[in-house]
């Protein structure tokens, strides 16, 4: 079985980007600063308004991978082991891209896929008008196509959620927070035009997943 991890990075458009009927719509709940601030933070998490600004695919049975991520310049280069290609693009050629690449796997692993990068990727997609490939959300309760890991450390929704992060302590994997980078970075990373940060952020991410996916593997999949 060919299989692969996949992971984005978002960040929120603008506000200013949303003409005055749409900004007072996202805002109507935000009565001071405070409410103000972490509402715009949050936009980041919705499709349509918000932006893919990196998208990666690590393969957990060869350790190779590709993220296309957003940068200012054209970029075209491996990492030092030239186990991972990393390559610049617009959101629609990355996208583009991504559906392409995702034909050649027939599983593919997220953290938290179903509840936020599979819905992601697809609506950005139809946004861009960019037609996915394939459905990314197919049958729940068959890991054989798509395995969400949140779905499968808490038994489908039996047990309390966690974050990449918290699993990643708890089973002994390095997690890609440690480097003292957060998704809460990305908006000054990519403001401050350091693209190439952000691929690697999202590099490790699908480390992290990859690990923990087959910690899940070897000890918690059906025999």
């Amino acid at each position: 079985m060919s299989r692969v991890v996949i992971d984005i990075e978002t960040l929120a458009f603008p506000i200013e980007n949303f003409d005055e009927v749409q900004r007072e719509y996202l805002l109507r709940f935000a009565e001071s600063e405070e409410d103000r601030k972490e509402t715009l933070q949050k936009l980041s998490l919705y499709p349509t308004t918000a932006q893919i600004i990196a998208v990666g695919l690590f393969n957990p049975d060869t350790n190779k991978g590709k993220v296309i991520f957003q940068a200012d310049q054209k970029l075209d280069y491996f990492s030092p082991d030239e186990s991972v290609h990393f390559l610049s693009a617009t959101e629609p050629e990355m996208l583009a891209e991504f559906w392409n690449d995702i034909t050649h796997y027939s599983q593919f692993i997220t953290f938290n896929g179903r509840g936020f990068d599979c819905p992601f990727l697809m609506l950005r997609s139809a946004i861009v008008e960019v037609r996915p490939t394939r459905n990314l959300l197919p049958h729940r309760f068959d890991a054989s196509i798509h395995c969400d890991l949140l779905d499968q450390f808490t038994f489908y929704g039996a047990v309390r959620k966690f974050n990449l992060d918290f699993y990643c302590k708890t089973f002994g994997i390095e997690s890609p927070k440690s480097h003292g980078v957060t998704g809460l970075d990305l908006a000054r990373l990519y403001q401050e035009k350091r693209f190439k940060e952000i691929a690697e952020y999202c590099l490790g991410d699908l480390k992290a997943t990859a690990d923990l996916f087959r910690k899940w593997e070897k000890y918690l999949s059906a025999p």
